[in-house]
């Protein structure tokens, strides 16, 4: 992908990260400086990010690991402001092996999660979830929650999300993969209709970006076969 950077290998895996990055760097030394105004805060809110891109990117190997299990192999892994990218050479020949090879991502995020409660639990470090904030509260524990919210949202049944693989694989073993691609396509797209809807008018900005990204996944996903 072009603009983008090697930032090294892991188990043989080039790992890249977009210019875009810096983009988000910015993004959230300013937000930390505007609610805090300290340069600790800062430096806590680049630590809190790479934090979070360190469990992307375990999360991503994951993919990439269970691929190299089935004979597939790993292009690199990108990282985007918004996430990872295991760019594998092919898919998995097999539906099942798509299966595993889908959610093997989120199974490290609670992999991680398990080991940030287990880790509070041991140093008492649990606070009240009211008193968290983006920019406030238990480093650690803000980490966890992301993980879990990583984890919900990665198992949403649409593309381009580990669920749509997950929805496509397991109908492909009931009907031809083209099929199952443009039924999951089509699930997918229907998914992005009601995010929009719903963000629209709740007034959710988010939910109608999710929308976005969603429905041209989906779209790009259909065409691709």
């Amino acid at each position: 992908m072009r603009w983008s950077s090697n930032l090294g290998s892991l188990f043989g895996i080039t790992v890249k990260v977009h210019a875009t990055f810096a983009l988000l760097l910015i993004w959230v030394a300013v937000s930390y400086w505007n609610e805090q105004g300290t340069v600790g805060a800062v430096v806590e809110g680049l630590a809190f990010i790479l934090a979070l891109f360190a469990c992307v990117v375990l999360h991503e190997l994951g993919h990439a690991l269970t691929a190299r299990r089935f004979g597939v192999q790993t292009r690199d892994i990108i990282l985007l402001p918004i996430g990872g990218v295991a760019r594998l050479e092919s898919i998995p020949e097999e539906p099942s092996q798509e299966l595993w090879v889908a959610v093997a991502g989120p199974a490290v995020n609670v992999v991680i999660a398990a080991v940030l409660a287990a880790w509070l639990e041991l140093t008492d470090g649990w606070m009240p979830v009211e008193e968290l904030t983006t920019t406030g509260g238990s480093f650690f524990q803000r980490l966890l929650l992301v993980n879990v919210f990583l984890v919900l949202f990665n198992l949403i049944p649409a593309f381009p999300m580990d669920g749509g693989r997950v929805l496509r694989a397991l109908l492909a073993m009931r009907m031809e993969y083209v099929r199952a691609t443009q039924v999951a396509a089509s699930i997918g797209q229907a998914l992005a209709f009601g995010f929009g809807f719903l963000g629209l008018t709740g007034s959710n900005p988010f939910l109608v970006f999710i929308a976005f990204f969603v429905w041209i996944g989906a779209s790009q996903e259909a065409t691709m076969v």
